[in-house]
């Protein structure tokens, strides 16, 4: 009897192994190495893409080092390792320690010390950099009751950075600084036809010197091309610029959509900025991925008879890198063929 019962033990402990594997197997891409050193010009995306099969479970698997502050963030130099726990794959890195005087003249190992900003990115930020400064989506009604530029200086119609203009509108007691926008296109959910929001272009900045009634006396700050007579003012927003994004699974089933893409054309390849119809309100976060589909062709059937819509095909991922109340910004990251405008953006 005790032979029977551990037999049946060992049968469970080797299928619960077996379980394990299967599930280390399905995470690590074939061909991994144990290790990798960090080199200038990586991304996390990248070195995820090394070891795994979807890079977005890096956070999963990641081991936190206690012993290095801010964890987290990834260096060049740094050596990452891959090791087991519990038989779970787990991913830890190791810093360069170095020798320093101490009390006495006595030498002792430190952790070289670097500044948040050398951290190495998610992603290629120069892809992005435009869209996470200078670009917004406000509701229609926010844009058309913001303040607007009235005048140049010798009645001139575009402005530039030195100069001064004036605005007019309703401004905020405080003198403070305003972004200027100009209003590009309107969003349209492609189903349901809401009005998803106003892709406000980022063109400069202003700083109120003063104002007389709802007119105010502006300083040009900066002018990313010329400020023209009736671009818009709107406060500046406080929102953190970062180039740590942590990748990640939506919590929810997402169902989107591309709708636009940067440059108004309709093609759509890697490390291109794309729009996605959903946002905050679905649920979508900063870090998000999906997996973009193109949809299936609708084919005639010549045996039966009649019109038949083939499945849809992954071709692609993107990461989300900018929310907004119902829709969001993405780059990008891998495309298997050439995606458009109206492909669909899914929980991966």
């Amino acid at each position: 009897m005790k032979k029977i019962i551990i037999k049946c033990v060992v049968g469970i402990i080797a299928t619960a192994l077996l379980g394990l594997s299967a599930i280390a197997e399905d995470l690590l891409k074939a061909g991994h190495p144990n290790d990798y050193t960090v080199k200038k010009g990586d991304t996390l995306w990248d070195i995820s893409s090394t070891f795994l099969n979807s890079p977005w479970k890096w956070p999963e698997i990641w081991q936190a080092n206690p012993q290095i502050e801010n964890p987290h963030l990834i260096f060049p130099g740094d050596l990452i390792k891959l090791f087991y726990m519990d038989g779970q794959p787990r991913i830890t890195s190791e810093r360069t320690l170095k020798l320093i005087p101490g009390e006495g003249g006595k030498l002792s190992p430190r952790v070289r010390v670097q500044q948040n900003s050398d951290a190495i990115s998610t992603i290629p930020l120069d892809r992005i950099n435009s869209f996470l400064s200078h670009s917004l989506v406000v509701d229609a009604a926010d844009l058309k009751n913001a303040p607007y530029l009235l005048a140049g200086p010798q009645k001139r119609i575009v402005v530039g950075a030195g100069d001064t203009a004036y605005a007019r509108g309703s401004f905020s007691e405080s003198l403070t600084n305003y972004g200027v926008y100009r209003q590009g296109e309107v969003f349209f959910d492609p189903k349901t036809k809401e009005v998803l929001g106003v892709h406000a272009l980022g063109v400069g900045s202003v700083s109120v010197q003063s104002f007389k009634g709802d007119i105010a006396t502006v300083g040009v700050i900066r002018a990313n091309e010329e400020i023209r007579i009736g671009d818009r003012l709107l406060l500046s927003e406080d929102r953190p610029m970062t180039s740590t994004f942590y990748p990640s699974s939506p919590e929810g089933d997402i169902q989107g959509t591309i709708i636009a893409v940067e440059g108004g054309v309709t093609q759509v390849g890697k490390y291109n900025v794309v729009m996605v119809n959903q946002g905050e309100r679905e649920g979508i976060k900063v870090g998000n991925v999906l997996a973009i589909y193109k949809k299936g062709e609708l084919v005639v059937d010549r045996v039966s008879g009649g019109k038949v819509a083939l499945p849809d095909e992954r071709a692609g991922l993107l990461m989300v890198f900018r929310t907004f109340k119902k829709m969001s910004f993405g780059l990008v990251l891998e495309a298997d063929r050439q995606l458009s405008v109206g492909d669909l953006a899914l929980t991966p």
